[in-house]
């Protein structure tokens, strides 16, 4: 089976819900356009909000599982964004214009002996990924599936949050690509890092509730990693359905 793209996922709001997409143009250097464009700081961050920054300065889903089962659509023209959540009523808002109207939305799903969501930040050129350089995330569906084995139980594959989904491969296939060269379409990546992975894991994305030790269940293949960090070196198109090649 000639492996291929099964799945393409935005995160607008970094841990505030995602959006499926059947097609994505990729920039040489950059995130994937409207991934985690903004990202919502806690009121015990220590950044400026003018450049990256690691992600414990932020309301995420390994604080705050209840925050993975939002779901969003995004329109591109406008910046309004579209959030849905099982617990909440759906609320159509621009994350910086209205941020307090979207601080106010989320704070029910925080929990009160946390880090409560103050401010929006957005960074010039780049989306707020948890790698330190502007990346793409990558994944197997194959070792998602390695994973639901091992747990004897079925997961949304949502809870990984990767950009990029790929099917017709080996299950942990992808950790000997490291340094390789991934393309996709009309794009190519470099494989810099496995991603190592959190409690956000662990949360249902339908119900935002800890449902499944997704963490004990990388520790029984001896690693803690499920994904990789790719930077795309060729710009290009890409779709579902499109050819995977690994060089």
């Amino acid at each position: 089976m000639t492996p291929s793209l099964a799945h393409i996922w935005r995160h607008p709001i970094k841990s505030h819900g995602r959006e499926a997409l059947d097609r994505v143009t990729l920039e040489q250097g950059r995130t994937m356009p409207f991934d985690r464009t903004w990202a919502v700081a806690h009121e015990g961050a220590r950044i400026d909000g003018t450049e990256w920054a690691p992600c414990a300065n932020f309301s995420r889903g390994a604080k705050a599982p209840l925050l993975m089962a939002i779901h969003c659509s995004l329109d591109e023209t406008t910046e309004m964004l579209t959030l849905s959540h099982p617990d909440r009523d759906p609320v159509t808002l621009h994350p910086e214009r209205d941020e307090a109207q979207l601080i106010d939305w989320v704070r029910p799903l925080i929990p009160k002996d946390r880090a409560q969501s103050a401010r929006v930040v957005r960074v010039d050129g780049r989306g707020m990924t948890d790698s330190p350089f502007p990346s793409i995330s990558i994944a197997n569906l194959a070792s998602h599936k390695a994973v639901e084995e091992q747990l004897g139980q079925s997961l949304q594959f949502e809870r990984w949050r990767a950009n990029l989904w790929l099917d017709g491969l080996e299950p942990w296939e992808e950790a000997r690509w490291l340094g390789k060269t991934v393309r996709i379409g009309g794009a190519a990546f470099k494989i810099e890092e496995q991603i190592t992975r959190c409690l956000a894991t662990t949360a249902n994305t339908t119900t935002g509730l800890r449902d499944a030790d997704t963490l004990g269940a990388l520790k029984a293949f001896g690693h803690q990693e499920f994904g990789l960090y790719g930077v795309v070196t060729q710009a290009g198109d890409l779709a579902i359905g499109d050819a995977v090649e690994i060089t």
